[in-house]
């Protein structure tokens, strides 16, 4: 929250209290004496509060001119004014206090900015393993020059860009480039900062500095597309200007027509902007407050005002539509009538590898049915090829083809796949796939009923595996093989007609591409930090359906703010209208002015209920469609 706005809303309710105190308490004939002149002090104290906030309500306008913005700002300094010129304090104290609890209000809603870069800098390498004369020394990341030679350990990151020379071992680069297996590196591979090592030690020289590495672009990229975000109007200045103009031509016409300026003075108190200042505020407030009961975090305002109206959904593969949890796709044996079954080449593999931490032997013990465990000896693990095993008097090895089948040089299958050979013969392979969320191709159908946008997905990963993901889940616009500053491309070249656009995504890879959508949504329930903090809104639930939850909820709040504003706006110039005949003194017209302040307030918190469409039953999935 904005301390300086914070604090004004605070010294007008001071300021208030003490005037009231003065007025009515013991103290009530409290005057400042000036030569024969007396003034109430509430009057003096509450006259010198109006004028500092209207003085800080022109900076505000004549900033905002500039932008090319044009608020509802100068109908209030007219309030604050006129209400100075004939005296009444009540009425000018009503108006502050509305005008700057508004402000307070609005800055509440959008208090939670420049966030963004705080994971992706304390996550970012700092230490490097640097081998001088033979030994490990060490050193800061930036003093690393090209040519150096570093060491990386089990476990950790790659500090800078670099190359192997020594050793093999896979690398997790889900974070940079969205691929859900690891990779495996081996003498001449490149290595990008930001990756993070297996379980060998590999030793690298260094190909880039810190400064040019892969992992410090992406911060960069981050900090470039915070300093160029979407120009997007408020919905409050939208009515400004003919609610502006209309106040002060019946404000002018009551002066002309009764040739008294305070009849001037009583239209415009009652034609006060505070129904525009606190409706949308105090309604967008209810809609997150909505939206965290929902478990979904948003941190500004404005998102919900860009979610309401988006136009395109882009999403990232690797876990956001799927899992990002290999699953067994097709279990081949070598040939027709091969001696092992399907099952037993599944309960062989399972076996060996039960002693194994590689990712996809997690993955395949993981799913396999306890009773194909069958007890494995004599277990010896080849680094970065494979393991084998005694199970059953048979021999079975578990890897990389050219470790089960060293005469085989060609993969008979192209795809993320382990190769099990049996006494030293080639039996099959076991090929895994990317699990899908159960609920990815229900939320991209509901998604597209619900506001009819283009969908796109945007992922790192190869194009066969990207292509089938994308197909499963309803998505028909796939863009694969993309790096972080390829997928801001893809944003930003969003067609104007085509926005908002609103990214969802979970890696460090994303956050990039999360600032750079007028609404970037990060899956945070598994603690993908960096992607939270560069996002507009957080789901914190481990379910993607609620991306359509967050889209009904900004809708039923836009619509009940757009009919709270617009009913504000009627009845506060129905008031006008009677104003114009003089008949609505200055202080009535203060209270008349709380009352439509109260209805508007009660209307915008009608935001806080639940939309009907989140009670509907959820829809087939679009296969079923």
């Amino acid at each position: 929250m904005s301390l300086k706005r914070q604090w004004k809303f605070i010294l007008v309710l001071v300021v208030g209290i003490i005037g009231l105190f003065c007025q009515f308490g013991l103290k009530a004939k409290s005057l400042f004496q000036l030569g024969s002149l007396q003034f109430p002090i509430q009057a003096i104290l509450i006259d010198i509060i109006g004028i500092m906030m209207a003085i800080s309500l022109l900076c505000e306008i004549a900033s905002d001119f500039k932008s090319g913005r044009y608020g509802v700002d100068i109908l209030a300094v007219i309030a604050v004014v006129s209400t100075i010129l004939i005296g009444d304090i009540w009425a000018e104290w009503m108006i502050l206090v509305m005008m700057t609890g508004g402000q307070t209000l609005e800055d509440y809603a959008t208090g939670q900015a420049d966030k963004e870069l705080r994971s992706l800098l304390s996550n970012s390498p700092t230490i490097a393993n640097k081998i001088v004369n033979k030994e490990l020394v060490s050193v800061d990341v930036d003093q690393l020059t090209i040519g150096d030679h570093v060491l990386i350990k089990p476990g950790e990151q790659v500090p800078v860009d670099g190359k192997v020379v020594s050793g093999e071992s896979s690398f997790d680069q889900s974070s940079l480039t969205g691929e859900s297996v690891p990779v495996n590196k081996k003498i001449g591979d490149e290595l990008m900062s930001g990756s993070i090592n297996g379980s060998v030690a590999v030793e690298m020289t260094v190909t880039k500095k810190a400064s040019d590495s892969e992992y410090q672009t992406i911060v960069s990229l981050v900090e470039s597309s915070q300093a160029q975000p979407a120009k997007f109007v408020k919905m409050a200045d939208r009515y400004a200007v003919p609610f502006t103009i209309v106040s002060l031509v019946i404000g002018i016409a009551a002066w002309i027509h009764s040739g008294n300026p305070v009849n001037f003075a009583e239209v415009m108190v009652v034609a006060s902007p505070c129904p525009l200042l606190i409706a949308a505020p105090v309604a967008l407030v209810s809609g997150m407050s909505s939206m965290s009961k929902h478990h979904i975090i948003v941190k500004s305002g404005p998102t919900l005002e860009k979610l309401a109206t988006a136009k395109t959904f882009a999403f990232d593969k690797t876990g956001t539509l799927t899992e990002n949890q290999l699953v067994i796709d097709k279990i081949i044996p070598a040939n027709k009538g091969a001696a092992f079954s399907p099952k037993t080449l599944q309960s062989y593999a399972t076996s060996v590898e039960q002693q194994s931490s590689h990712i996809i032997a997690n993955s395949l013990v993981n799913v396999a049915d306890k009773k194909l465990l069958k007890p494995a000896t004599d277990i010896k693990e080849a680094t970065g090829q494979g393991i084998s095993g005694m199970v059953e008097n048979h021999l079975v090895k578990v890897g990389k083809l050219q470790y089960v089948s060293p005469e085989t040089t060609t993969a008979p299958i192209n795809a993320t796949a382990v190769y099990i050979s049996i006494d030293n013969k080639y039996a099959g392979c076991i090929t895994f796939k990317d699990q899908v969320r159960p609920e990815s191709a229900e939320t991209i159908a509901r998604l597209k009923r619900q506001s009819g946008a283009h969908i796109m997905m945007l992922t790192g990963d190869h194009k066969d595996v990207a292509n089938k993901i994308g197909q499963s889940v309803g998505v028909t616009d796939i863009r694969y093989d993309l790096l972080p500053a390829e997928k801001i491309a893809a944003i930003r070249d969003v067609k104007n007609e085509d926005r908002p656009v609103v990214m969802t995504g979970d890696g460090i890879n994303d956050a990039p591409s999360l600032s750079a959508a007028d609404v970037g949504i990060a899956m945070g329930a598994k603690g993908a930090s960096a992607a939270s903090e560069s996002a507009d809104a957080i789901i914190m639930v481990n379910d993607l359906s609620k991306i359509n939850d967050a889209v009904a909820i900004s809708k039923h709040t836009m619509k009940v703010a757009n009919i709270d504003v617009l009913t504000a706006i009627t009845i506060v110039v129905i008031i006008e209208l009677i104003a114009f005949t003089g008949i609505i003194p200055a202080f009535w017209g203060a209270i008349l002015q709380e009352v439509v302040d109260m209805i508007s307030i009660s209307l915008a918190l009608l935001a806080k209920t639940t939309p009907k469409i989140l009670h509907k039953p959820a829809l087939k999935p679009l296969s079923k469609l």
